[in-house]
Parts: C-alpha cells; sequence; structure tokens
C-alpha cells in the first residue's frame, strides 16, 4: 500500500504533460489522494471522495495562511493592473532605456538577477518585484517570459536559502535546535552556506545564461518563438514612471517593515505570508491613490481596473489554492514519509548525503512543498550526525538543496505557480523551460556530495 501513496502525483504530473492542463490535474490528484486515504481507513464507502475532495479543498481555503496567499496573489493582479494600465510600466522602461544604463539582454538580465538577490527577505516577494520590474525590458530587447521566469525563479529561491536572515531561516532553526549536534545550531545553519551546492550552482548556471546570453533546449525554442501569455501587459502609452516606482518601493519598504513589526523587533521571526499581504495591499492602495490624485482615472475606473486585474489571474490562483490542497492531502497520505524511506540505513557512508539531497528533490517535487520536506526530511537527517559520525551542516545543507530543487521547478509548487505570474508566463512553459537546467544542476549536486562526503569521511 505505502508504493500507492506516490500515484497522487504521479497522476498530476502524467495528465499535466497529457493534456496540458493544470487544474485538472491537480484536481484529480487531491481527488485520488482522498480516495487512498478511504481506502486506507478501511472504509467501504468510496462514494464519499468527491465530497472529501471538495472538504478537504474547502478546509485548505479556510486556513489562515492559505488566505493570505489567495489574497495575495488576487492583489497582485491588481497592482499590475495599476501599474501597466497608468503607463508607468512602458514609463520606466522608456526612462530606463534612455538612461543608457541597460542598453543590452545582457544588462536586462544581470539587472533582473540583481533585484532578485537583493530582496531576499522573502521570497515570493523577490520573485514579484524582479518580475515586475523586468516584464517591460524583457519585452523591449524580445526576451521571452519563459527565460524571466527561469531567471527570477531560479535566483530567488536559491538566494533566500543562502541568506538566512528570512522565515526559510528561523523556520530551519527551529527544527534543528532540539537535535544535540555537537555545536550551536545557529552555527550549523549557517555552516550550510558553503556545502549547499544545489543553490550556488543555480545561481551560477543563471549568471551563465545571462551573461553569454545562452540559453538551450526548451528556452532556446521559447526564445525563438518569443513565447508570451500577457504580450501586450505593457501596451499602455506611456506617462509617468512614478506609478511604477513608487508602488513598488512601498511594496519593498512595507515588507521589511512588517516582518519587523510581525517579529516583535526581530525580523528574522517576522510572518512572511503576513507581511507580504500587508506589503502588497499597501502597494494597492499606493497605486489606487497616484491614479485619483493625479487624476489620471476615476474611482470608479480604478476600480473596474483593479478588479479586472484580479481577473485575469484568477485561474493561477486557483491553482495556487489546488497545490496547497494536495499537498495538505499528500501530507495526510504519508506521502512524504515513503519517498523519504528512500534513505536506507543499509547505505554506504559516502551515499548518505547524497540520498538525503536525492529524496528532498524527489519528495519536494511530488509534494510541491520545501517547507513540508525540512520538516520530514531534517528529523531523519539529523539523528544520521550522531549515529554516523556524518557533518551535521553538510547533511542539512543536502536536505535544504534538496527541498528547493522542488519548491522552484514543481509544477504543483505555489512559488512556480506566482513565479509564472510575476513574469506573465503559461505555468507549463515555465515548468517545460526551466526543468532542464534544474535537473542538468541536481545530477552535478549528487556528484559533489559524493566527492565531499568522501574528502571528509576518509
Amino acid at each position: 500500500m505505502e508504493w500507492l501513496t506516490v500515484l497522487p502525483p504521479v497522476i498530476a504530473i502524467g495528465v499535466v504533460i497529457w493534456k496540458k492542463e493544470v487544474i485538472l490535474a491537480l484536481f484529480l490528484a487531491i481527488l485520488s489522494s482522498e480516495l487512498l486515504l478511504v481506502v486506507s481507513s478501511s472504509s467501504s464507502n468510496w462514494l464519499v471522495t468527491p465530497l472529501n475532495t471538495i472538504d478537504r479543498i474547502v478546509d485548505t481555503a479556510a486556513s489562515s495562511g492559505t488566505t493570505r496567499i489567495l489574497i495575495f496573489s488576487l492583489l497582485v493582479g491588481a497592482l499590475l493592473a495599476f501599474i501597466r494600465d497608468s503607463g508607468g510600466v512602458s514609463a520606466t522602461v522608456n526612462r530606463v532605456i534612455s538612461s543608457g544604463l541597460i542598453n543590452s539582454k545582457k544588462r536586462v538580465g544581470g539587472v533582473t538577477m540583481f533585484t532578485g538577490m537583493m530582496i531576499f527577505i522573502e521570497s515570493n516577494l523577490s520573485v514579484l518585484t524582479a518580475g515586475i520590474f523586468a516584464r517591460g525590458l524583457f519585452d523591449k530587447y524580445k526576451m521571452s517570459r519563459a527565460r524571466l521566469a527561469y531567471i527570477i525563479d531560479s535566483t530567488c529561491a536559491p538566494i533566500c536559502i543562502l541568506i538566512l536572515l528570512n522565515g526559510w531561516g528561523a523556520y530551519v532553526l527551529a527544527l534543528i535546535s532540539t537535535y544535540d549536534l555537537g555545536q550551536d545550531p545557529l552555527a550549523v545553519l549557517w555552516g550550510t552556506v558553503p556545502f549547499n551546492v544545489y543553490a550556488w550552482l543555480t545561481l551560477v548556471v543563471v549568471a551563465y545564461t545571462i551573461f553569454f546570453d545562452k540559453v538551450h533546449g526548451p528556452m532556446k525554442q521559447a526564445e525563438d518563438l518569443l513565447e508570451s501569455v500577457d504580450s501586450s501587459m505593457d501596451s499602455s502609452p506611456a506617462t509617468k514612471s512614478r506609478f511604477m516606482l513608487v508602488p513598488l518601493l512601498v511594496m519593498i519598504i512595507g515588507m521589511f517593515a512588517f516582518m519587523f513589526m510581525t517579529g516583535q523587533g526581530d525580523i528574522t521571526k517576522g510572518s512572511g505570508s503576513k507581511s507580504v499581504l500587508y506589503a502588497t495591499f499597501l502597494a494597492c492602495i499606493v497605486a489606487y491613490g497616484q491614479l485619483l490624485w493625479h487624476k489620471r482615472f476615476t474611482h470608479q475606473q480604478s476600480i473596474k481596473i483593479g478588479f479586472r486585474g484580479m481577473g485575469e489571474l484568477l485561474p493561477l490562483v486557483t491553482i495556487v489554492l489546488l497545490s496547497i490542497a494536495l499537498g495538505t492531502s499528500l501530507k495526510a497520505l504519508g506521502t512524504g514519509l515513503f519517498v523519504s524511506g528512500l534513505v536506507g540505513e543499509n547505505l554506504p557512508l559516502i551515499l548518505v548525503v547524497p540520498m538525503l539531497f536525492v529524496a528532498g528533490a524527489i519528495m519536494s517535487f511530488t509534494t510541491g512543498t520545501s517547507w513540508g520536506t525540512f520538516a520530514i526530511l531534517i528529523p531523519i537527517g539529523m539523528p544520521l550526525v550522531t549515529t554516523l559520525g556524518l557533518p551535521p551542516s553538510l547533511v542539512l545543507a543536502a536536505i535544504l538543496g534538496g527541498g528547493i530543487f522542488g519548491d522552484h521547478c514543481s509544477p504543483i509548487s505555489d512559488t512556480t505557480a506566482i513565479s509564472s505570474l510575476a513574469a506573465g508566463c503559461d505555468l507549463l512553459t515555465h515548468v517545460k523551460t526551466q526543468m532542464p537546467y534544474a535537473l542538468f544542476v541536481g545530477a552535478i549536486t549528487i556528484v559533489a556530495y559524493v566527492l565531499l562526503s568522501l574528502q571528509i569521511l576518509f
């Protein structure tokens, strides 16, 4: 029965590949997961499965954390519409280009990557800010939105796990603090930075695609075709760049301020989900206020623009909801625990760390969550530190890197969906074009962990 727990994510990924339909794939995956839960409970009433599926989605939406993410995603749609229809995006692009600072594809990519790296406090905010800022520039220089989605997604997730002054750092620190690792938990956490091979290599590959202006595989095809599901995003005539820059600046500063506030003075303990919602809401209010103050639109017109923007993102918001609901259902089913069993006690010592990375990558990819991956694998990996004499930072780095793999490239990850949203790129196009890069870096990471294990243990 245990092997059946991987069936729902397999169904999701299979339907996505077959039908190119994410919402249907996610719904069928939740339905199959709930069916397996009914079977495992020895209940013969299989007819309740559709009802359980609906209840799972409703219960997920009722969660305060999920509700914040959904409202945040809708507000993003309103914010994008405000700055687009105001002409602020076109004005900002024209201003940046006329300044001469960004006059090539390399510089466009470099500024986008730099923007994502600088806002390391929260991955969704980092992705959102870099995506909104760079959309017009990518269109101007005829670079595909798929490439933009790849750059922001593969920059923001790795940088957030390397610069741990954020919610991820606080969460992981709390998970490892209960173990006797022979050194201070904070030192163990910061010790993961040089060993997080996957995150570092991902950033290196992103930099390669930017500074050598080289893309390969499906990304090359997307670049040739200039695929963009949102090509008219910045079609409004240019007005003033303040219509874009002021709301973005408010959102960034607000994020830091709200993290400080929700963390009771400690920014690392702040609530990312609350802070990003508050900051985005504040940015929407400022953008709306600008439209009225400068008489760009009337109140009625502004409200209509905002709701139209929300409507444009409704399919992606639905994907986010269903992906979170699937993660919750898979947790109840025990998919993560089964996948973590890939790391057996009889493995050769030099393969323990590489297999922890592989288990984390498979788990995060099939469940779409890095947080859940950390919660399951850390209790498995940390005891190995004392029983097998493994370096704690190396073990933890492999787990964190594996979790990041799925978080930024799984088709059922909410982070992947938000990256597509921020770039204005079709979700499946983003997954298809990014996957070869992630698999390439993942393969090198496995080899690197074998070599590191050989060097450190022998």
